[in-house]
């Protein structure tokens, strides 16, 4: 039996061994060389431009090193002053935040050696913050950006050490528990021989690479309404794509897909940004009143027991109607009237208004009504032609969270009102992820590619002002631990801030 095991042990490591495969503890990784061939075309072809192209790469490499670590320390001060403060800043001030997830990182040397990747993110309103509150619809974009953000990254150390005579072994994927990444085998001794200017260059590509994918990928995002427009158009309202189940939104007097949202209360809705724009600032002002001539107030209202909720405002109406809504109206002797109204019949034909003054017209007698509700609820009315209304009582934030919407309208019947979205989508992901990559990469910290970038401009800019190498190894090995601490401090505060919110 003992001899068994072993024989079928030895099968499974040839088997393994035969197509690439490795195979460890949370860690799974594929080699080939099936791409040498691809690899070695891209590395010598229009040599004076890759020259010039991986230059280029160089520069930023070098720029970004510095950048990152000047970024690291605001964003370090920012969390801590917010820490400090008796008062956070609301989330929805722009604020620089690092939140940083640990994955699988991998160096593009012959040695194979874990790594750390990063996301630097904008604080905003809609933040979705990966592996903590990132919606589980969206992981295919999450993990795809991440594995195209690596080949991308490695395609570049590859093509730059071709191109500087560097033998290149091969190419891989790794999964690294469910995070994928990509790596590339070089001859390390090929490496250490070329110059540091040399070196730098090859170092440098991935970073270079990530940032051109991230530029890249805006460009497509901010130049999809051209390249869809044969398909679709944009800029007359924004197409419902989904409507979650329990959102208040659904109903049979509520929103379907393919309806097309035009205003949202007075506010014009041209787009997605429009839909949020106007979400935000109608949970921002008061609640808009609605015009009512005094004869048709007296004809809707009836009698109705008038007390106040526990916030302080007042109710005037049966909780159980599903029809009717209390409303707040004062006239020249009293200031506080309440009057329970059908809200449609209210609503429907009439102009918004803030003050009595708004609603004078043609010497008829009309009163501003406010609808009478608990503390941040809304009513807000949803235009959607040739649909009846929408009339929605409610958070508006519930229903942002709760519709998804796009700005692209098919021209024809058979393309999918999904398409724009996913490709928004997908941008936004590489956008994030490629650029979190490029900038996390660049900090001189150990087992990054700010190590090796900083240890070869140390070479190429220091090697006469310090002569022996022991002095520039020591210098380059000060830096790189103030650049780990950095970077573990943010790491450290930023998953604090995100757990402790």
């Amino acid at each position: 039996v003992l001899q068994s095991s072993s024989s079928l042990k030895a099968s499974y490591e040839d088997w393994l061994l035969t197509y690439g495969l490795s195979v460890s503890p949370f860690h799974m990784r594929w080699q080939t060389s099936l791409f040498n061939r691809q690899f070695y075309s891209w590395g010598r072809w229009k040599p004076r431009f890759l020259y010039l192209w991986f230059s280029i790469g160089m520069v930023f490499g070098i720029v970004a090193m510095f950048g990152s670590v000047i970024l690291l320390g605001k964003t370090l001060m920012q969390t801590l002053t917010q820490m400090l403060t008796e008062a956070p800043k609301a989330q929805n001030d722009r604020m620089l935040q690092v939140v940083v997830s640990v994955l699988s990182l991998e160096l593009f040397i012959s040695v194979p050696l874990s790594f750390l990747l990063c996301f630097v993110l904008l604080s905003c309103p809609h933040q979705q913050v990966p592996g903590v509150n990132l919606p589980v619809s969206q992981l295919t974009y999450f993990f795809s950006a991440i594995l195209i953000s690596g080949v991308i990254h490695e395609v570049g150390h590859g093509v730059a050490a071709i191109r500087e005579q560097v033998r290149f072994n091969g190419f891989g994927i790794f999964i690294f528990i469910v995070y994928p990444g990509a790596f590339v085998d070089l001859f390390t001794t090929h490496l250490q021989l070329i110059s540091p200017v040399q070196q730098l260059r090859i170092f440098c590509a991935g970073v270079w690479h990530n940032f051109v994918l991230g530029v890249a990928s805006f460009m497509v995002l901010f130049l999809l309404p051209a390249i869809l427009f044969p398909f679709y158009y944009t800029g007359v309202g924004a197409l419902v794509t989904e409507v979650a189940e329990d959102s208040p939104a659904n109903g049979p007097r509520g929103l379907f897909v393919g309806d097309l949202v035009t205003n949202l209360q007075d506010c014009p809705v041209y787009s997605v940004e429009d839909w949020n724009s106007c979400l935000g600032d109608i949970s921002k002002k008061s609640q808009i009143g609605y015009c009512v001539s005094a004869a048709t107030l007296q004809q809707l209202s009836f009698p109705a027991r008038v007390y106040r909720r526990l916030d302080g405002t007042v109710e005037c109406c049966s909780n159980n109607s599903l029809t009717d809504i209390c409303f707040s109206y004062s006239n020249n002797l009293d200031s506080h009237l309440y009057a329970c109204l059908p809200a449609r019949k209210v609503i429907e034909a009439s102009k918004v208004c803030r003050t009595n003054m708004d609603c004078q017209k043609d010497f008829v007698p009309s009163f501003c009504v406010t609808p009478s509700l608990e503390n941040q609820t809304r009513l807000i009315r949803v235009k959607h032609p040739p649909h009846i209304d929408m009339l929605y009582v409610g958070h508006p934030m519930h229903l942002q969270y709760t519709v998804s919407l796009s700005s692209f309208v098919p021209r024809q019947n058979f393309l999918s009102n999904d398409l724009p979205v996913v490709i928004e989508t997908f941008c936004k992901y590489l956008i994030s992820l490629s650029g979190a990559l490029a900038v996390i990469n660049a900090v001189p910290c150990f087992a990054l590619d700010g190590q090796w970038i900083l240890n070869s401009f140390l070479e190429a800019t220091l090697s006469s002002l310090i002569v022996e190498k022991q002095n520039r190894e020591l210098v380059g090995f000060l830096i790189l631990l103030a650049g780990s601490a950095l970077l573990a401090a943010n790491v450290a505060l930023g998953l604090w801030m995100v757990t402790a919110r």
